[in-house]
This record gives structure tokens, C-alpha cells and sequence, in this order.
């Protein structure tokens, strides 16, 4: 009976968790380079192992979580790739420690080792990538992607913490196996590389989340001159940053059910206004709206950071918070500039001469309306 609620349980969440959840699932690494083999602990989210079990399985009512877990870790020996000194090298699972046990509870544990082939030992170059979840879409044209907090080390030395694995950024560590491991006094955080990883982590985010850009371009779209635009852009970071500060801190969280479908929301509301209330789309109303809607687009992102982070310094996560938000106002203005500029040839086109800040009716009407679309397709994905 126990055995049946539990399987019953683990498929409704599931299916709960792969349709809610915001597509950025964080998680850790410890790697450890041996003479002879490589070892990595993965500290990933139930959440990833969730929506990958949801996507790449059939799920059915004999599943119980302790296969699911077994089944995320040879999907992660499928996902994560090593190299060494540019050769492939195969993994497999050596132990997996379910969550609750010596794991936080929303965390399971993978030991995973990946054996040098004769030759290539005492490797000089390793190089870890990843793509896992990407194969899998949340909603159209919005992938579901994994980050995750890497600390690296030779045997026996410093390792090197705070790195940043994505999909879109593999790691190169290069080995010295001529010197003394007593003799490195180098610290293990490199603030600076830290810092480098978060800020282009923070433009991705943008650049390849059509949520923030399709609420960028609601945004933009109606604003007449430049120093509204960057108010405004910067009023959306401001507040996108002060939520992910909290939830990353775990001092203010809400529910994904709640913010994924707000921040569909605040799609449909900009190019709402836009069509019905042009007049509003600008001023202290349009800072308002972009200061309030810009509060949930952070609490989306941070989930799951703060436990990646564990046993880091404060010093560690100030640093990636600090520099993912000013990755992430990059990404808005990389974006945000181009379209305004587009926006003031349609204003100071002859057809517009005669009011050269008055944005086209046609213009704002049809962007406007695309951009309105687009945000219901993301409502639907978010509450289905």
C-alpha cells in the first residue's frame, strides 16, 4: 500500500513539477583529477532529475523515485561530457545518494567515475561539457537548461571553486603533475573568472529567454526618447535583482505555479497597454509596471542557487550575484538599444514628420499585438 502511494505520489509530481517549473535547473560539481581516473560528484535539484523523467521517460504508475533517480544518473553519463587531452572518456555510476539522506532534501547525490584509458593518464587538459535538459522544451522556443557550480582539483591540491558549467560554457582545466602540491598557495576562488562567467551567464539568460525579451520589447517598443528607455531598462534590473537577491538568499520565495504565469502576465499587460492605454506606456506608470513585473522575472531565475553554492564564502555569492545582474543589464541593453533605434527610423520617416517623438499607430499596434500573442503562448505553457 506504502509502495503503491509512494509511485502514485512521484508521478503526480512529476507532471506537477515539469509544467510549473521556471526552464533553469542549478545544481553543483566537485571534480577531482586522479593519474588514473576522474571523479565527479554531482549535487543536483529533484527538480532536474523531475523534468527530465517527465520528458525522457514513460512515466506510468509501477514508477517509484528511487528509479527515477537511477535513470537521471545514466542520463547525466549520457549528457556530461570529459575529455582528456582532447580524448573521450566514459563514465559510470559508482554510488548515488537519494535525497534526505546525507543530501539536502531537494538535492540527490551522484558519484560518478570516469576511468583514463591506458596512455592517457596523468592527463594535461580536461575539458567538461554539458547539455543536459536542453533537449527538452518548456515552452516553444524556450529550452529547459542545467547550470551548475563547479569546484575542480588536482589530487591532493587547491582546487579551483566557483566556476560556472553551462551548456553554452565548457570548463578547461589544465593539470601539473611536475610540482609539489605543498608548494601552491594560490587561493581556490578566482574572483575574477567568477565574475567574468556570471556576468556572460546573466547576458545568456537574457539573449536566450523570450520571456524577458518579449517584456524588454513590450517595454521599448512604446518609449519615445532615450533616457526614458534607459529608466526604464534599468528600473526592470533593479527589481529583477532585488528578488533574485532574496530567493537566492531563501529570505522571500513563492511558488513556481505563481511566478511563471505572473511573468506571462506581465507580457500580456505591457502590450495590453500599449493597444488600449498608449498614453500610460510611458512616464511613472510605465516605471511602475516595469519595476513591479521585473520582481517576479527574479524570483523565476534564482531557485536552487543558494544550495549550489553551499560551503562557498559569502564573498563567493555576492560576487555571482553582482555579476549575473550586470550580465543581465547588458543582455536587456544589447537588446533594448537595437530595437529603440529601429524605433526612432519609423518617427523620423517622412510619413511622421510632423511629430517626430509620436511612435506610428501602425507600428506600435503590430508589435504590440505579436508581442501579446506570444505572451498568451507563454500563459498556456506556464498553467498547463
Amino acid at each position: 500500500m506504502i509502495g503503491q502511494f509512494v509511485s502514485f505520489f512521484s508521478v503526480l509530481l512529476l507532471t506537477a513539477v515539469a509544467a510549473v517549473a521556471h526552464p533553469v535547473a542549478q545544481g553543483a560539481m566537485d571534480i577531482v583529477v586522479n593519474s588514473d581516473h576522474i571523479g565527479v560528484v554531482a549535487r543536483v535539484s529533484t527538480e532536474e532529475a523531475f523534468v527530465a523523467e517527465a520528458f525522457g521517460w514513460n512515466v506510468n504508475a509501477k514508477t517509484i523515485l528511487d528509479d527515477v533517480w537511477r535513470r537521471h544518473g545514466e542520463y547525466l553519463l549520457a549528457h556530461v561530457y570529459l575529455t582528456a587531452d582532447g580524448v573521450a572518456v566514459a563514465g559510470h555510476i559508482a554510488a548515488i545518494v537519494p535525497p534526505g539522506k546525507t543530501t539536502p532534501a531537494a538535492r540527490i547525490s551522484y558519484d560518478l567515475r570516469f576511468d583514463l584509458p591506458n596512455g592517457r593518464q596523468r592527463p594535461g587538459t580536461i575539458v567538461v561539457r554539458q547539455d543536459v535538459l536542453n533537449e527538452f522544451t518548456f515552452a516553444p522556443g524556450n529550452p529547459w537548461e542545467a547550470s551548475y557550480i563547479v569546484r575542480i582539483s588536482q589530487q591532493d591540491r587547491l582546487a579551483r571553486e566557483g566556476l560556472l558549467l553551462t551548456s553554452r560554457q565548457p570548463l578547461t582545466f589544465e593539470c601539473n603533475w611536475t610540482a609539489s602540491s605543498t608548494a601552491e598557495t594560490a587561493p581556490g576562488l578566482d574572483q575574477w573568472a567568477m565574475a567574468w562567467a556570471f556576468m556572460r551567464h546573466g547576458v545568456a539568460h537574457i539573449l536566450g529567454g523570450y520571456d524577458h525579451l518579449l517584456f524588454v520589447a513590450g517595454l521599448v517598443i512604446a518609449l519615445a526618447n532615450l533616457w526614458d528607455l534607459l529608466k526604464v531598462v534599468t528600473a526592470f534590473t533593479v527589481a529583477h535583482t532585488i528578488t533574485l537577491t532574496l530567493a537566492v538568499l531563501d529570505i522571500v520565495r513563492l511558488p513556481s505555479r505563481i511566478v511563471e504565469p505572473m511573468i506571462a502576465v506581465s507580457i500580456i499587460f505591457v502590450a495590453l497597454q500599449n493597444l488600449v492605454a498608449p498614453a500610460r506606456s510611458r512616464g511613472w506608470a510605465r516605471l511602475i509596471v516595469a519595476f513591479g513585473f521585473g520582481l517576479f522575472h527574479g524570483l523565476g531565475f534564482a531557485g536552487g542557487l543558494l544550495s549550489a553554492m553551499e560551503g562557498m564564502a559569502g564573498v563567493a555569492i555576492a560576487t555571482a550575484i553582482a555579476a549575473f545582474s550586470v550580465g543581465v543589464e547588458a543582455g536587456h541593453q544589447f537588446v533594448a538599444l537595437p530595437l529603440f533605434a529601429a524605433m526612432k527610423m519609423t518617427r523620423s520617416h517622412r510619413w511622421n514628420q510632423a511629430d517626430p517623438e509620436r511612435i506610428p499607430r501602425w507600428t506600435l499596434r503590430a508589435g504590440s499585438t505579436v508581442i501579446c500573442a506570444a505572451g498568451m503562448v507563454y500563459l498556456i505553457a506556464a498553467l498547463r
